[in-house]
């Protein structure tokens, strides 16, 4: 059984991880950490692991020291550290984290303020959007993986950028979230009188994934992409439905033949479902699985292209694909520790 740790199991996305792990046929969580609750058992923290677990947090070192691969789920900038310690003992380091995401290191510093501290680890990393970068994942010991908005918006735009079949000067990406996507730490805008019956979009023309997306998209296209990202935060736990606007280089856009591109294009994909035409792609229908789903329209002209792409910021977006990306990296089958089905409620 292959040995895994969390670091930073006690936040939202750890305790998914922990939940997920916890079934996956073909790994044992050996050991968990936290900063914040060190020495602590986990179902003390979440009760739903009572009569399930009863690992206890320990410091990060120690699951380093215990584990083979081991999961950083961790603001930015913490990552590095736990990345050249992890390297050196030649075991895989799957970082939930920002901190290899972006290939230019004056981009982290401009957008999280911070300049590389090992400068050589980041060669080694690998942006790790299974459906586009399959094949480097797999021969990678640092995982960098992707954001939940990111993904949501990668996953919509590829086959068009890959079939160079939309301009890339202004794609307009209208993206929207459950508040799980804030983290665990209470702040103003998650706050539950704030948050509750309001709809609010947050970092306007600003937000840290901007850069993330416009890389991964130019590399898609192979051409220079630009964006403009706006993020909402929606009354819920869970979930990101992204309403991505482009327009096509050609005019008359058929719908028929899109929606057969994009059947195409992801028809190998396990977690991909391109939705039958006349149906609109929404979070209810993702939560708590590892699918993506997008739908297809055309704006009332016919002279611009529509695509909604909804995932489960927890799961697609954060925890499943990073099991997903080690499911690759050990030859596992993807869908290993990832069946899941939506309540569809």
């Amino acid at each position: 059984m292959l040995k895994v740790g969390i670091i930073g199991a006690t936040g939202y996305v750890g305790a998914e991880l922990l939940r997920l792990l916890l079934n996956h046929p073909k790994v044992k969580v050996e050991a968990i950490s936290s900063v914040s609750y060190e020495g602590e058992e986990i179902s003390s923290i979440y009760k739903n692991f009572y009569g399930v677990t009863n690992l206890i947090c320990e410091n990060q070192y120690e699951v380093i020291k215990k584990c083979d691969v081991i999961y950083a789920a961790l603001p930015h900038g913490l990552s590095e550290e736990i990345a050249e310690l992890v390297f050196k003992g030649n075991k895989v380091l799957i970082d939930l984290g920002a901190d290899f995401r972006l290939e230019n290191e004056e981009d982290y510093k401009t957008w999280y303020g911070k300049d590389y501290k090992f400068k050589d680890l980041h060669k080694e990393s690998i942006y790790a959007l299974p459906e586009f970068n399959r094949d480097k994942i797999k021969d990678s010991k640092i995982i960098a993986n992707p954001g939940c908005y990111p993904t949501s918006i990668e996953l919509g735009l590829m086959p068009l950028l890959k079939n160079s079949l939309i301009k890339t000067d202004n794609i307009i990406c209208d993206s929207k979230s459950g508040a799980t996507g804030a983290g665990r730490g209470l702040t103003l805008k998650s706050h539950y009188p704030e948050l509750n019956e309001n709809f609010s979009p947050y970092g306007i023309g600003s937000h840290r994934h901007t850069p993330e997306i416009e890389e991964c998209l130019s590399k898609i296209a192979d051409e220079k992409v630009q964006v403009t990202f706006t993020p909402h935060l929606l009354p819920i736990n869970r979930g990101i439905v992204s309403t991505i606007y482009c327009s096509p280089k050609s005019k008359n856009v058929n719908l028929e033949k899109l929606h057969k591109l994009y059947s195409e294009f992801y028809k190998n994909e396990a977690f991909i479902n391109v939705l039958p035409l006349g149906e609109t792609a929404s979070i209810k229908e993702v939560k708590h699985t590892n699918f993506c789903n997008i739908s297809l329209h055309l704006n009332h002209r016919k002279d611009g292209i529509i695509i909604v792409s909804a995932i489960d910021n927890m799961i697609k977006g954060a925890a499943g694909q990073a099991i997903q990306n080690m499911n690759i990296v050990f030859g596992f089958e993807e869908t290993e520790g990832l069946k899941l089905i939506s309540f569809g409620n």
